[in-house]
């Protein structure tokens, strides 16, 4: 089968390609390099499987392809928030462009759409049928109300042109190839602690979030691309830890005598955020198998070579805020 994976070199989108590699399809990774890296598809390069597109998805594209995994989107709050016109067309254009793409040549697409579209919940944990409390007007409102009209341009384009879509709603996802500097909570807090500096926690550390390890999100993406249904379906771990239990797991595990440094909490920072996986579990056969403390380990082994490699060059960086998103 031949599949094109947009955002393919960044962090969700080369381990994708790994798996679909793997299974003998021809992939084509689309990336402009924003915030994905040559390196994560590098291995890649040299098969006759695998063709490597720069190409920036505002623009109009013209391929022959049987499915598309539409990732393309900068994910992380320093990212999006840095352009936040350009995330909003990345998620409007783009997602516009790629279900045009589907449309013309007959793919399937799947919309990797976002826990953000429930806003700072007042139902939890959060299953499909909420609408989501979000602020159309906030920082945090160009990546939101992105991936929510990117949602609704799916469905439109699936009623009306009856393209074939498959919705994901990805909850913080972590793992190995994550950036160091895209304020996350995971990332920066293990990149904190590999180099000996306070663990940054916003507010009181009470608020909450569900980890799921990179391998299992890939395996739900799989599933719900070649399965029946058209979502949208909730892809996360529903086991949910407050981010200072979350520090004090990672302090334990690289450096437990490391301090924690409270800061004020972030505008619109969502309280509380944990996926009701039932339909995933019904309808895709799919739920998380790799605990946190696992997952943990590969990714601090991960950071560490990256850290350690970082120590040996002339120049030195300090770790990107922890956003706790």
């Amino acid at each position: 089968m031949r599949i094109l994976v947009t955002g393919g070199a960044g962090f969700i989108g080369s381990h994708l390609i790994d798996r679909l590699m793997a299974e003998n399809h021809e992939v084509l990774c689309l990336d402009n390099f924003y915030t994905g890296h040559k390196h994560n598809i590098l291995k890649w390069l040299s098969s006759p499987n695998f063709d490597l597109l720069r190409h920036d998805i505002t623009e109009p594209i013209r391929l022959e392809v049987d499915q598309i995994y539409h990732l393309a989107c900068p994910a992380s709050p320093i990212h999006y928030q840095y352009n936040p016109i350009k995330t909003a067309k990345i998620s409007f254009l783009g997602t516009m462009n790629m279900l045009g793409l589907a449309k013309r040549v007959k793919a399937r697409i799947l919309l990797a759409s976002t826990s953000e579209v429930y806003g700072d919940p007042d139902v939890h944990p959060q299953a499909e049928e909420y609408w989501g409390n979000v602020n159309p007007i906030g920082i945090r409102s160009c990546y939101d109300e992105g991936k929510r009209v990117a949602e609704t341009l799916a469905f439109d384009y699936h009623r009306q042109n009856d393209v074939q879509i498959r919705v994901a709603r990805i909850f913080n996802t972590y793992g190995p190839r994550m950036l160091e500097n895209d304020g996350r909570v995971v990332s920066n807090f293990v990149v904190q602690a590999l180099r000996h500096q306070s663990l940054t926690v916003y507010g009181d550390g009470s608020q909450t979030r569900s980890f799921c390890y990179v391998s299992d999100l890939v395996d739900g993406l799989i599933r719900l691309m070649n399965g029946e249904h058209t979502g949208p379906i909730n892809l996360g771990n529903p086991d949910e830890y407050t981010i200072l239990q979350l520090a004090k797991t990672v302090l334990q595990m690289v450096n437990p005598d490391l301090t924690i440094e409270f800061k004020p909490l972030p505008q619109d920072d969502p309280r509380r955020r944990r996926p009701d996986i039932t339909r995933a579990q019904s309808f895709l056969g799919w739920q998380p198998t790799v605990p946190l403390q696992e997952g943990l380990k590969l990714t601090v082994e991960d950071f560490h070579a990256r850290v350690s490699r970082e120590a040996c060059a002339p120049k030195s960086s300090s770790a990107a805020s922890t956003l706790g998103s």
